[in-house]
């Protein structure tokens, strides 16, 4: 009888990581994108998609979190900025509707909302960056920054320079 289940832990084991592999494999892949230049960042708020252009009329797609309702914008900007594992200080609208959190959130914590890295953008208080809540991916949960799996982030980390073009767009 232990046998039995242990095999079916084991399974169960199995297919959840199986699974978690599949959605993470699913997170990021190269596109036909011939209109996006190569080191530019289009983020489309409307499928939650986030595009790195590689050149040659490819990109690397991304799932990403934007925006709730009410707190999407659009536009151009640039990454002002690269943070590996920033501490996170909340934003006088995010105190005022969450006023029991800390001052600051240390980078590397678990409870910081900002995950591995950010790439923060030259358009006032926003960012794209990981985050501590990787169910939040495919959603318009945020206060306006675009969230990505720490996987993903810090692949796109890797990739971008600061003082890149990010076009933000709803199509």
């Amino acid at each position: 009888m232990s046998n039995w289940r242990s095999a079916g832990l084991f399974a169960v084991t199995f297919m959840v990581v199986a699974i978690s592999a599949l959605a993470a494999a699913q997170a990021k892949k190269v596109v036909t994108a011939p209109f996006i230049e190569k080191g530019t960042i289009v983020v489309n708020t409307q499928s939650r998609q986030l595009f790195y252009g590689i050149g040659n009329g490819k990109a690397i797609k991304y799932t990403v979190a934007v925006g709730r309702a009410g707190k999407q914008w659009k536009g151009t900007t640039y990454i002002r900025s690269k943070r590996w594992k920033p501490a996170w200080k909340p934003t006088p609208e995010i105190r005022r509707d969450n006023p029991s959190l800390p001052d600051v959130i240390p980078g590397g914590s678990p409870r910081n909302p900002v995950g591995v890295a950010a790439l923060v953008l030259a358009r006032d208080k926003y960012a794209i960056h990981g985050t501590n809540r990787p169910e939040s991916i495919g959603k318009s949960v945020s206060y306006g920054c675009i969230r990505m799996h720490n996987k993903d982030i810090t692949d796109l980390y890797k990739r971008v320079r600061w003082g890149r073009k990010v076009k933000v767009i709803v199509q």
